[in-house]
């Protein structure tokens, strides 16, 4: 044989060895996934398949942080990881390029490619989420790379989303906003855009259009939340849907008796004079309803009913009315209607039955007044931020204490103030979604072993106990 012959032999023998190395790692893909169906995603993770599945799944929409930052050690509370975090604020704000209007613009020309570049959820990630689909109100007004990233915390394909963007924003904002919404078909724009102004009642009816639109989506939402552009999510959509469920029709909101120096706001009559709410001096009518006014704050978690008692009970919509000349209505309208015997499963309005902030599940608030030594009396520890009209901007200091807390969303967050503490939330929310284990498949386990075992205790993520034993 001759010198080219052998190495025409060689090269053959070269060639189909690469060829069986393509084709198998092919086949050992194709093994590897062909089993991934929706139902491995929504198996406890301690399956081989389903955590197969989920490891996937995770690895397509991980978010991660843009700098080596060690969210693990800052979710943890932990000094050393805190520390480097508060070297590298200033430096990662400085780097980080916003996604404009325009870049959003020519992303959602091609939708598919942007929900999977962007990395929402493409899936109900479990059957308990799926059948309890939850609406949002979000009402905006500047900084869309922050909405993009809000929406895609609470996406849930299930769920349906009313964007009211402020009449007064720039036309190149909202067209970037209804080019986002209109890649998903649970996403929309509002009907009835306002202008709205500071501590005037344009905030809640904003609030109110959504609302109206919300009741005709054919999806059958039991509850709403409204949230505002600088608001993110501390709990899972799964986590999320386990709080409401306990709440059974109820709604949960602050509610507490009204301070005595807040009851001007609404005695008085007030009116807007360039783009401010003014006073006029003049004393108003009393409230047109039989139970007291109360105070609390712009944010609530709605049921279905509540939200339904705003359209439908006269004496609710005689407080519409009535509160339009008021000021910062959005702090007693909600609080008081809440309160209201007329509205489905309110509160009795008897102070044994007030609500602080801190017990609702709404709004996570830091205000600074408040902040201190919790071991010494105060309601929460300092803000790790920086404050803005009293509120504390969140850090990436406060994460380890507001994951302890029990709201579903906390306000405020900046990522010109301090973006590792959104990023580090952006990743700890995704991981846990995809791999946390639901409590039917917990219980479906127990009940397996219950049969073989006997009387059992389970720890589930979170660290809370299940026991099972024979009857």
């Amino acid at each position: 044989m001759s010198f080219l012959q052998k190495k025409f032999v060689k090269l053959q023998q070269m060639l189909t060895l690469f060829i069986f190395m393509v084709c198998g790692t092919v086949l050992l893909k194709v093994y590897i996934y062909k089993d991934c169906k929706l139902a491995d995603i929504r198996t406890d993770v301690r399956y081989a398949e389903s955590a197969k599945c989920k490891d996937r799944l995770y690895a397509r929409l991980r978010l991660s942080p843009s700098a080596s930052i060690n969210c693990s050690g800052i979710i943890r509370g932990d000094f050393e990881a805190l520390e480097e975090a508060a070297k590298c604020r200033i430096e990662v704000a400085r780097r980080h390029q916003p996604t404009t209007e325009s870049n959003y613009l020519n992303m959602t020309h091609n939708c598919n490619h942007y929900r999977a570049s962007r990395r929402f959820l493409p899936v109900a990630l479990s059957r308990a989420e799926e059948d309890f689909p939850i609406a949002y109100s979000m009402v905006i007004h500047n900084n869309i790379e922050m909405f993009e990233r809000l929406l895609r915390s609470l996406y849930a394909p299930q769920n349906v989303y009313c964007v009211h963007v402020d009449a007064k924003a720039p036309e190149l904002f909202l067209k970037a906003v209804t080019a986002i919404a209109s890649c998903f078909d649970n996403v929309f724009v509002a009907s009835k855009l306002e202008r709205v102004v500071y501590a005037s009642w344009s905030r809640v009816q904003a609030d109110i259009n959504c609302m109206e639109d919300l009741l005709r989506s054919p999806v059958p939402w039991r509850y709403l939340l409204n949230t505002c552009g600088t608001d993110f999510p501390i709990k899972t959509n799964a986590e999320m849907v386990r709080a409401l469920q306990v709440l059974n029709g109820r709604s949960s909101l602050e509610s507490e008796q009204t301070p005595e120096h807040k009851k001007k706001r609404w005695q008085m009559h007030h009116e807007i004079h360039n783009s401010r709410i003014v006073n006029k001096g003049t004393k108003k009518t009393p409230p047109p309803i039989n139970s007291p006014m109360f105070s609390g704050n712009a944010y609530f978690v709605a049921s279905r009913d509540f939200v339904k008692a705003l359209f439908e009970q006269p004496v609710v919509k005689k407080l519409v009315e009535w509160e339009k000349d008021t000021y910062s209505p959005d702090e007693h309208f909600w609080a008081t209607l809440h309160r209201m015997p007329e509205v489905p499963h309110s509160t009795p309005y008897d102070k044994k039955h007030d609500l602080s902030d801190m017990n609702a599940l709404a709004r996570l608030v830091k205000w600074g007044s408040n902040e201190g030594n919790v071991r010494k009396g105060a309601p929460y520890p300092h803000c790790t931020g920086i404050h803005r009209r009293s509120v504390c901007i969140y850090g990436a200091g406060d994460l380890n204490w507001m994951l302890q807390q029990q709201h579903l969303l906390a306000n405020k967050f900046d990522p010109l103030v301090d973006n590792i503490a959104i990023e580090c939330l952006e990743e700890y929310l995704r991981h846990k979604a995809l791999h946390e284990r639901s409590y039917e498949d917990i219980f479906s386990l127990m009940l397996v072993a219950q049969r073989q075992l006997g009387n059992i205790r389970v720890k589930d993520h979170d660290g809370f106990t299940l026991t099972s034993g024979l009857a």
